[in-house]
């Protein structure tokens, strides 16, 4: 439970409303809670823009697979075949990355999670919060009544040590139940899996969350398009970059050295004025 206050925007539009919210309270820890839906769909727009803007928000994308309140139709992210009340013969639409998006508008915070880790939750919202600037965590979370088992692939508890790689900060990205399997860039620049007693500790990849540029972290992020393969977890990236608010603040603080407050009432008088009788 969570002691806060809260405000539902129309269907996909939290992230529109949310930077005005940011802008003007920057005390304030505003976060937004999307879904694969809303944020990928109808409010897809607004989402790459406040996370490129590096707006001091905390974006949690539950990615279900599914349009779960409307009661089961395909989604963004729902793997191409899919059969659902809006797709009866099959989804022919490719889906999203939704990390892979994040990175390509340059969030300076991404991260992923899922619901059957408490620990890991609570830790990578932690991180996202501790953040400023556009923070991103997309949450793998089963809708158990219009697609169970969505994610059963890799996160059923026996599953779990092969299909999930954590990703921790300036450690060699290995996974496995001995930590056997280990990631490498091949000769093309792509993230690929591979099996640590073929190439050696000193290939594998060392992950730097902390790269100022994401082409890394978008190569993890293309290790797996659907959750059927090994798949990342945990941090992609976590830089710094100018918070919009700041820059906004300083932006007004110029302004009104040089021209003075302002009055709302000179400014609407002024110039060219018509009087209607």
């Amino acid at each position: 439970y969570m002691n806060t206050y809260g405000l539902h925007s129309i269907h996909g539009r939290a992230p529109a409303i949310a930077p005005g919210v940011a802008l003007a309270r920057p005390d304030l820890s505003v976060w937004v809670i999307t879904g694969d839906g809303d944020g990928l769909s109808i409010g897809g727009n607004h989402l790459i823009h406040s996370l490129r803007r590096n707006v001091n928000l905390t974006i949690l994308l539950f990615n279900n697979q599914i349009y779960g309140l409307t009661k089961g139709q395909y989604s963004p992210t729902s793997e191409v075949g899919k059969v659902t009340k809006s797709s009866p013969f099959g989804s022919l639409d490719y889906p999203f990355n939704p990390i892979s998006v994040a990175l390509g508008a340059e969030a300076t915070f991404v991260a992923r999670t899922h619901d059957m880790d408490r620990k890991h939750m609570q830790e990578t919202f932690r991180r996202a919060h501790q953040h400023r600037g556009s923070a991103f965590v997309e949450i793998y979370q089963n809708c158990n009544v219009f697609n169970d088992g969505a994610f059963e692939q890799i996160l059923a508890k026996d599953k779990r040590p092969e299909m999930l790689i954590d990703l921790r900060h300036g450690e060699p990205i290995r996974f496995g139940p001995d930590g056997n399997h280990g990631v490498v860039l091949n000769e093309f620049g792509e993230a690929q899996v591979v099996d640590v007693a073929d190439v050696g500790e000193d290939a594998l990849l060392v992950h730097d969350e902390s790269r100022p540029d994401p082409s890394l972290a978008f190569a993890l992020s293309r290790l797996a398009d659907q959750p059927t393969t090994p798949t990342p977890v945990g941090i992609f990236r976590a830089v710094h970059r100018p918070v919009y608010e700041d820059l906004a603040q300083q932006q007004l603080a110029s302004a009104q050295e040089r021209s003075g407050p302002g009055d709302l009432k000179t400014l609407i008088e002024s110039g060219s004025v018509w009087e209607v009788s």
